[in-house]
């Protein structure tokens, strides 16, 4: 049984939680009460670490990334910084070091800035929205594979945040992905209102229009806690681009799809910083684990859409978007 299959199978469900049409269903698994490690947010605003560009004139896919405390620090997959020469997103999830400095690998969601609004980049406090997500960790996936690096298509990663810009009518100077949250906070912060982490949940399953998106997985409740406000809010965005059916939905089926994540090919990859990265790939999903100090740190995992079903799924969200104009 595989590492990933293994966590998997301590999984239980708890009551699934509805705004919209958006379905959120808890993940339940036993971890450690609190982590040995710090996250992003906290270790920045706490002054024990620091996000900076590699050098003055900076590297579109790459950033510095200090630690000056003496437990590491948690950084999320998708996870967005700001400031610097542009904002940037985590690549995938990482545990940096104590008191070291690496280099961790990003994608650009600003295209249309390069130059200093800072020296150090602050956390956005937020992720990417879970199809960018997903279409990035299959580039990923693809780069690792062939090249070895950890980069993503960023012409792709400008192009899809470009067009959900456009069709959520939230323009920006600089292209940056920054402007479709604020453009549309008021409907984000409802569906974080709406929903609530329980009890020993270790992770957040989640779908539009009872069709599953994917899920994010940790090794404790307490950090899934913590991000559960970001992941609401990455699945919302997708939420608010997607129209509502008017017939009835069917419910989320979440046991089959921890059966096909637990089924898919994983490759092996030793991570920037401690531990090794899983880079799962198969039955029409996308994802990747990182596994540090014996345990699961983080899984997130995604369904892709492909051919027909890809094109249809665009063409509705567009289809929405001239609904929206039109009621304007």
């Amino acid at each position: 049984m595989s590492t990933v299959a293994e966590r998997l199978s301590t999984v239980s469900f708890g009551e699934a939680q509805k705004h919209q049409n958006l379905t959120m269903i808890p993940l339940l698994a036993e971890g450690p009460a609190q982590p040995d490690y710090r996250l992003l947010d906290e270790a920045i605003s706490s002054g024990s670490a620091r996000v900076t560009e590699v050098s003055d004139s900076g590297s579109v896919p790459e950033l510095k990334f200090t630690n000056d405390g003496d437990q590491p620090v948690l950084l999320l997959d998708g996870e967005e910084l700001i400031g610097a020469k542009q904002n940037r997103i985590l690549n995938l999830t990482v545990l940096a070091p104590a008191n070291e400095s690496i280099v961790i690998p990003v994608s650009c969601v600003e295209a249309g800035r390069w130059h200093s609004e800072s020296r150090e980049f602050s956390s956005a406090k937020r992720a990417h929205f879970a199809r960018g997500r997903a279409n990035k960790a299959t580039q990923i996936n693809a780069a690792m594979r062939t090249t070895g690096e950890r980069r993503s298509h960023q012409g792709e990663v400008w192009r899809e945040i470009r067009e959900k810009s456009e069709r959520l009518e939230a323009p920006s100077l600089t292209e940056a992905a920054d402007a479709m949250y604020q453009t549309h906070r008021v409907n984000l912060d409802e569906y974080k209102r709406a929903f609530r982490a329980v009890d020993g949940q270790a992770g957040a399953l989640f779908a539009i229009n009872g069709e599953t998106l994917g899920f994010d997985m940790f090794d404790s409740p307490a950090t899934l806690a913590r991000m559960f406000p970001m992941l609401v809010e990455s699945f919302a965005l997708d939420a608010i681009d997607s129209p509502m059916e008017e017939r009835e939905t069917p419910d989320p089926e979440p046991e089959n799809f921890l059966k096909q994540t637990a089924s898919v090919g994983v490759e092996q990859f030793p991570a920037v910083g401690e531990g090794e990265d899983l880079r799962l790939e198969g039955n029409g999903l996308s994802g990747g684990a990182l596994v540090a100090r014996d345990r699961v740190i983080h899984l997130c995992v995604f369904r892709i859409p492909t051919g027909d079903e890809g094109r249809e799924t665009n063409a509705r969200m567009l289809r929405a978007s001239l609904r929206r104009r039109n009621h304007a």
